[in-house]
């Protein structure tokens, strides 16, 4: 299952970029542009992560906080604010929040940031990963689409978490034979691009980019 993760920021822009990002990542995200519309949900039970601007209408970010953490006591938060100020980061803290981001900021900052708090506060629940639509269950080695399984042969499933791990980097065939079929295998690079046509064609969504004179990159 995806985390949830809810944004409430009233910058529109910032709130869609910071959206785009963590879908990218295979969260699903609710944005909320004021505090009463993320008021109004405070009481959803299948959130994971709160994302909060500190200054919202005439009220703050700090107010939201209480009223989550009223409810849901473990509840992990995140501040986003334009004002570094160290008063604001003690607030933060003190009101119990797992991390304060001052902007402007990198948006791959903040998905790493959350994926960091995401992996240590749910680190006891079922590890899955979930990328470009598609989920992962590393531990049964089992990849879903829509809920359906798709049968992958074990290099193929090998390949995908090797990508998924290193999503944004780019490495040559060469590189992928060292990391996924290792010391022990003799024979062609091509295997390489006969595994990843038969996984490219079973997993139609996945955004692994070919970079031609070198070789592939996931995102």
């Amino acid at each position: 299952m995806k985390k949830v993760i809810c944004i409430v920021e009233d910058e529109k822009d910032l709130n869609e970029l910071v959206k785009r990002y963590l879908e990218k990542e295979g969260y699903e995200v609710r944005s909320y542009l004021t505090y009463d519309d993320a008021y109004a949900h405070v009481e959803d039970d299948d959130v994971h992560l709160w994302i909060l601007d500190i200054m919202l209408d005439d009220k703050s970010g700090f107010d939201l906080m209480d009223e989550i953490k009223i409810r849901t006591k473990d509840m992990p938060v995140i501040f986003m604010s334009a004002r570094d100020k160290e008063f604001d980061r003690i607030i933060g803290l003190e009101k119990g929040s797992e991390d304060y981001i001052t902007k402007p900021f990198s948006p791959k900052e903040l998905v790493l940031r959350v994926n960091n708090i995401i992996k240590r506060v749910y680190k006891d629940e079922e590890i899955m990963l979930n990328v470009d639509g598609y989920t992962i269950d590393e531990q049964q080695r089992v990849v879903y689409s829509n809920g359906q399984i798709v049968p992958l042969t074990t290099k193929e499933f090998d390949l995908l978490i090797f990508f998924v791990k290193s999503r944004g980097s780019a490495f040559s065939r060469e590189q992928i034979l060292e990391k996924v079929w290792e010391e022990n295998y003799f024979g062609s690079d091509r295997v390489v691009d006969d595994t990843l046509r038969r996984l490219r064609k079973k997993l139609p969504d996945l955004s692994i980019h070919t970079i031609y004179g070198f070789g592939y990159r996931l995102g």
